[in-house]
């Protein structure tokens, strides 16, 4: 069996530093608040180059904080317009309908899965307040025009870096790059705890000091809040073990890229591939187009006309595979106003998408199984 992503295997590298991690934060009394978190806090934020890293629940949750800082600053205020791209996750747009927003779903270029930052500037009106970029897939979204279009427009860049922690455009870490940054650290994120958490990064002092106690029930001095706040905040446990993990991240992301450019070179071109960029993302003159530092592959995701058959070969070949996603955010049920919609580029991706397993211990043995089973598919698939 090829496992999608072997978490078991992945934890088990560093088995004995987490488990003297978890050791020292039982035997410490101190679960909350305390110093690992301020640890993590301070070596995370050392890592992307960042003023402020703020820990807390999930991902979801560093969005949310995000966005009602904002409120509370008077940046926003409900029916306010968030730019967002139409083909994410949709945390990124739960996070701004909860925070009574209005998300403006713009469709993604068809070529990276990004938001297409040529369609931002047409869809601004004068409620729109920020763009949220999202980093799909493990690849920065990113270039000159789109801070050009926030600062001619005065709007705030939110980057939703769930999946692209590590990833390096012009020699700044994605989750930097922006006005603020909401992280994951699902446990299958290229990051990940053994559980939820998540974090916010910026380098604005009045937002973070904000984002810091709304995530504490909106109180800096224990009973006494300062706002309506949530109750989002990471655990001493789970930054004990993010700590240990992230010693490790660069070195792991390196194994993703290089299985990444062997699926590229090696699987059939009759499937649409993801590509390096090919020199884009950093401006070190040592780096060559097979060292692009700006996708950190979190996902190798393949589009097909055939994605049904495509999965029944590899699931029956025993290499598991998954899909991101299969249905949009404008069909959801939970946004059944949006369902009319026709946001074709949108659909058509969720359509075709498939993500074939990739992780930092995939072995160049499996990696070659998962090319020789999709080439195998598509030859017999293309004569019928």
């Amino acid at each position: 069996m090829v496992k999608f992503l072997d978490l078991q295997k992945i934890n088990a590298q560093y088995n004995d530093e987490l488990k003297r991690a978890a050791a020292g934060v039982i035997d410490s009394g101190w679960y909350l608040l305390g110093s690992r978190v301020s640890s993590f806090e301070t070596a995370l934020s050392e890592y992307l180059g960042a003023k402020h890293s703020i820990g807390v629940a999930n991902g979801l949750d560093a969005l949310r904080l995000i966005l009602k800082a904002y409120i509370e600053l008077g940046v926003m205020k409900e029916g306010d317009e968030v730019i967002v791209p139409a083909n994410t996750y949709i945390a990124s747009i739960l996070a701004i309908t909860d925070n009574r927003l209005k998300p403006v779903l713009v469709e993604p270029d068809i070529s990276t899965y990004n938001l297409d930052i040529s369609l931002v500037e047409k869809h601004i009106t004068e409620r729109t307040r920020a763009i949220m970029v999202v980093h799909l897939y493990g690849r920065v979204c990113w270039s000159e025009e789109l801070t050009a279009i926030a600062g001619k427009n005065n709007l705030k860049i939110i980057e939703d870096n769930a999946q692209a922690i590590g990833a390096v455009w012009n020699g700044h870490k994605s989750g930097t790059l922006g006005d603020a940054a909401g992280l994951s650290f699902y446990p299958g994120k290229n990051l990940g705890a053994l559980g939820d958490a998540g974090a916010v990064v910026t380098n604005d002092d009045q937002l973070a000091d904000v984002v810091r106690a709304l995530g504490n029930y909106g109180s800096r001095v224990k009973y006494k809040n300062d706002y309506q706040g949530l109750n989002s905040r990471l655990d001493e446990l789970q930054a004990a073990f993010l700590e240990v993990k992230l010693k490790y991240l660069d070195a792991e992301n390196t194994h993703r890229r290089k299985i990444a450019r062997y699926y590229i070179e090696n699987i059939s071109n009759e499937i649409i591939l993801p590509e390096f960029n090919r020199g884009a993302g950093y401006n070190d003159p040592v780096l060559t187009a097979e060292d692009d530092l700006s996708h950190v592959w979190h996902l190798f995701v393949i589009r097909s006309g055939y994605r049904e058959h495509l999965q029944q070969a590899l699931n029956e070949s025993g290499i598991q595979t998954l899909i991101h996603y299969p249905v949009p955010p404008h069909q959801q049920k939970a946004y059944s106003q949006w369902n009319d919609l026709s946001l074709p580029v949108t659909e058509k991706i969720h359509r075709e998408v498939l993500s074939l397993p990739i992780s930092p211990v995939l072995t160049a043995e499996d990696a070659d199984r998962v090319v020789n089973v999709v080439n195998l598919c598509l030859k017999k698939q293309t004569t019928h």
